[in-house]
């Protein structure tokens, strides 16, 4: 087989992966890599993550998500050697690239991804303004509509009058219960 011609430097790769071996292929890479003595080649095995916030049985949990779910991000030098490696792990089914040629992902991507992934605290996203008709998703007052009074935004609550027995009864609510109308 003749040698691939990739110029010898230090490039982020995506592995495709089968869904939800993610991390088993993370840990697998790192073991073969100390086993196989490849350090000198293959130096980071990322599966990017965030976290988000998500509500279960009314309560506010902070779950970590995949970004890319099937995909694995790999900093390495590409030499048949490494290549090699890194293709045989289980659960992998390739590189992003054309034919058996991986591609690097550009630096800002990478940067941007970091920067997404480092953030301690998830932000509350309220796509909401005071004003707006809302749809309650949860909670006791699921199927409820209102409008929204008022948004806290350093919580992730909003008020919503809810129209109860003819009057408008303020109700506090977390913002992931509500839907925009």
């Amino acid at each position: 087989m003749p040698k691939q011609q990739i110029p010898q430097e230090r490039n982020w790769y995506v592995l495709h992966t089968y869904s939800g071996y993610e991390d088993a292929v993370a840990k697998n890479l790192k073991q073969r890599i100390e086993s196989l003595g490849m350090e000198d080649k293959i130096f980071n095995v990322l599966v990017p993550k965030e976290k988000k916030i998500k509500i279960k049985a009314g309560k506010r949990k902070i779950i970590e998500e995949k970004i890319y779910p099937g995909y694995v991000l790999v900093e390495m030098v590409v030499t048949d050697d490494s290549w090699y490696v890194v293709r045989n792990t289980p659960n992998v089914t390739g590189f992003v690239g054309a034919g058996t040629t991986p591609v690097p992902v550009s630096k800002e991507e990478i940067d941007n991804l970091k920067k997404r992934m480092g953030t301690e605290e998830p932000q509350y996203k309220i796509e909401v303004g005071v004003g707006d008709l809302v749809k309650i998703n949860d909670g006791p007052f699921k199927e409820f509509e209102g409008k929204v009074s008022e948004i806290d935004e350093e919580r992730g609550k909003v008020k919503v009058l809810v129209n109860m027995f003819g009057r408008d009864t303020p109700v506090e609510l977390d913002s992931l219960q509500i839907k925009k109308l």
